[in-house]
């Protein structure tokens, strides 16, 4: 890294050029060139047509976060602030108003209810209250957020949602002690979770949360910054919402609500990092609280994941364009699903015998140019074991499918490319200004840590 105002010389892009080394391993490897990927054969696509159904509801979750530095006297010190926004968008009511053009904003306003949860979490060279460390203020600080947090005022916290998902964990999976650097005794490196806050094995004795074992604490870095595990808490938040909603619903005896909500969910359906165990988690559960519903409904959940960018979007989208550059070379209203042959071959490459997203994801993907012309990667929930089966793509293996292509169609939003209404909502309570934001907090933040 150079110092501050010293600027690079040209006598390394000369060593690197020459390097005869570097030359070979360039012409060794592979890229696909422009005019192959037009070669590319696109998935399979599927005579499957939207239902014309669309819910009374959908609820989006989408999340945002800001990593702010603080002045406390410790180089790098920062936090970061964390913001959760849950949309419920009354589609009857906007279809109604849609008809009924022009509508006052306000009015049209009306069709969104909205809900958000803001929490912030120590990084690099701080501690909250007492603590001798950031990563014991870390982790005490994410099992106090998911204690005191809940959707109903005497319904199921954020932890008791995730210490439910903890049941699932396998044993043989034990978390390592946070305390591994100081422990005196080797034996109790590993230990068995538990619910609540609970005293560690060893001699010791020390504070352990049930939280410990998302081992998000793990990866946080000392000397620098800790954006990613802010987003790995956003994410686990996020996913935790969902859940806490369905289970609240079936501990109010009102899964039959179900019937007319769906779910729209930023990003994929996967858990990422540290925290991954809890997709496998979250499937099971899903397909618990599932086969409860359908009792009720006579039909499966709906719930849709957006990925909005990525290697899939930019495949999907290379598909869709022609040699010239012009695009619309997939009709509207196209469903295309995908194996894991497929995507092994032409988007994530790798000679890997395990399935894609095998540790990480509780839904599978498809492609869909809608109604409106919008390119989408969708993704559906495993609710049964069939649906994990990537070796073929059948419509049976993604729970109502027509379903969800109708409310692709419906809830397209022209105000961005390939976006959907609820999740532009969603986004809207939820993002943080990155300029006049970021600026606000870390104002907040001095006058607030610079009292104590």
């Amino acid at each position: 890294m150079p110092y501050d105002g010293e600027y690079a010389q040209y006598k390394t892009i000369k060593r690197l050029v020459e390097n005869p080394r570097i030359e070979d391993l360039l012409k060794n490897s592979k890229i696909r060139r422009r005019e192959e990927d037009t070669g590319v054969e696109p998935p399979p696509t599927v005579d499957v047509k939207p239902s014309g159904r669309t819910p009374k509801y959908v609820i989006a979750i989408d999340g945002s976060k800001q990593e702010t530095r603080v002045e406390n006297g410790f180089p790098g010190a920062e936090i970061g602030y964390i913001t959760i926004a849950a949309v419920a968008l009354d589609v009857e009511l906007m279809k109604t108003l849609d008809a009924q053009r022009p509508v006052s904003p306000k009015v049209f306003r009306e069709t969104e209810k909205a809900s958000s949860s803001d929490s912030v979490f120590p990084g690099c060279n701080v501690v909250f209250g007492e603590d001798v460390a950031p990563r014991i203020s870390l982790r005490r600080a994410l099992f106090d957020h998911l204690k005191s947090e809940r959707i109903w005022s005497d319904g199921e916290t954020f932890l008791e949602t995730y210490e439910a998902l903890l049941e699932y964990k396998p044993l043989s999976d034990a978390p390592e002690c946070p305390y591994l650097d100081n422990c005196p005794d080797a034996k109790a490196h590993r230990y068995s979770p538990s619910k609540g806050a609970f005293e560690c094995p060893c001699p010791e004795k020390q504070l352990l949360y049930s939280t410990d074992a998302l081992r998000i604490h793990e990866r946080m870095e000392e000397r620098g910054s800790n954006a990613s595990i802010f987003a790995e808490i956003m994410q686990v938040l996020e996913r935790l919402g969902f859940i806490n909603i369905l289970r609240n619903l079936e501990q109010k005896n009102s899964l039959s609500s179900l019937k007319r909500i769906a779910f729209a969910l930023d990003g994929p359906l996967a858990v990422f990092g540290q925290p991954a165990w809890l997709s496998a988690a979250i499937q099971k559960e899903l397909s618990r609280i599932n086969r409860k519903a359908k009792t009720v409904n006579g039909e499966d959940v709906l719930i849709i994941g957006i990925e909005k960018t990525g290697n899939f979007q930019e495949h999907l989208v290379a598909l869709d364009t022609n040699v010239d550059g012009s695009v619309g070379k997939i009709e509207n209203q196209t469903v295309m699903l995908l194996t894991n042959g497929y995507i092994r071959k032409n988007i994530v490459f790798s000679d890997s015998n395990r399935p894609y997203g095998e540790a990480t994801y509780f839904g599978r993907k498809f492609f869909y140019r809608s109604k409106a012309g919008s390119l989408i990667v969708g993704m559906l929930p495993f609710l049964e074991d069939g649906h994990k089966n990537l070796d073929r793509a059948t419509p049976d293996q993604f729970p109502r499918l027509a379903d969800a292509l109708s409310v692709l169609d419906e809830l397209h939003c022209s105000r961005y490319p390939n976006a959907l209404i609820p999740l532009v909502a969603a986004h809207a309570e939820a993002a943080i200004p990155m300029n006049l934001g970021a600026k606000i907090l870390e104002q907040l933040a001095r006058e607030l840590m610079g009292t104590t």
